[in-house]
Parts: structure tokens; C-alpha cells; sequence
């Protein structure tokens, strides 16, 4: 029994040891890479896109409902749905008018897992569920010079 224990014990400190360095690979936001291959960028890349954008306050506010999504605190994403009958193309995805992450492509009618990592702001920092609460206060988009409010809800 205790050969049994110290075997288990052992296995799930290689599990929690390669978890803990799996995140950290070569930059990337997330253990596993995302399913769509233009959003599969290194930490560095997601950052410095970010620096080059900035909320478009003065934007004209679209009166439609374009997208919905959908959080997970514990899986730290979020899991978004283009409720359009278009494809969107160079989208910005905003999170509390200050984290941004640029979607390349995003086709209509369809979802998208967008990992909490990959948001970041202007001064390199991600977007990060370490305050408590609900750390999500507005989701919107940027597309076609305006600003798209997205219904988001927890999960």
C-alpha cells in the first residue's frame, strides 16, 4: 500500500511539475496551442500587438448584437460566438477597454476559444483573473470602425 502511495504521490508532482513548465514553452499563453493557427502566437507577439493598438473611445457605438460569449474563471478563456451571417477580418476583441487581442479571422456563424493569456495591454501585462470577483466588467469588439458591445456571461 505505501509503494502504491508514494507511486501515485509521485506521479502527480511529474503531472504538477510539467503543467507548471508546459505553460511557460517558448512563450506560450496556454499548455496547448489554439485550435485556430493564426491566433497560435508566443506571448511576446500577442504583447507587442497590443502595444500598438488603443481603445477607439470616440467610436461610433453599434446598436446590434453581433456576438456573444461566454467566461470560464477556472479555464481562462473565453469561449466567443460571431452570431453573424458574415466572416470577420481584423477584428479587436477589447476586455475592460483595456486589453486587446486582434483576431486575424473569425468566420461567421461560428466559435472561438480565446484564452484569457492572450489579452494584454498596452504596457505588456495580460489580462489576469488574480483580483477576485468578476474581473470581466465590458467585452467588445472593434470591427468596420465600430465598437461592438458583446453579451458575456459567466459560465
Amino acid at each position: 500500500m505505501k509503494t502504491y502511495m508514494a507511486t501515485l504521490c509521485g506521479g502527480f508532482i511529474l503531472v504538477a511539475a510539467f503543467l507548471a513548465l508546459g505553460g511557460c514553452v517558448e512563450g506560450r499563453p496556454t499548455l496547448l496551442p489554439n485550435a485556430d493557427s493564426d491566433l497560435r502566437k508566443n506571448s511576446t507577439e500577442f504583447a507587442a500587438d497590443a502595444a500598438k493598438r488603443s481603445y477607439e473611445a470616440d467610436a461610433p457605438k453599434a446598436d446590434v448584437t453581433i456576438a456573444r460569449a461566454q467566461f470560464n474563471l477556472m479555464e481562462k478563456q473565453f469561449d466567443m460566438a460571431n452570431l453573424t451571417n458574415w466572416d470577420w477580418k481584423n477584428i479587436e476583441v477589447w476586455v475592460n477597454q483595456r486589453y486587446v487581442l486582434m483576431v486575424p479571422y473569425f468566420a461567421k456563424n461560428s466559435g472561438e476559444a480565446l484564452n484569457f493569456q492572450m489579452f494584454y495591454d498596452q504596457d505588456g501585462h495580460h489580462f489576469s483573473t488574480n483580483f477576485g470577483g468578476n474581473p470581466v466588467k465590458s467585452l467588445q469588439i472593434y470591427a468596420d470602425g465600430k465598437m461592438y458591445d458583446v453579451v458575456a456571461t459567466l459560465q
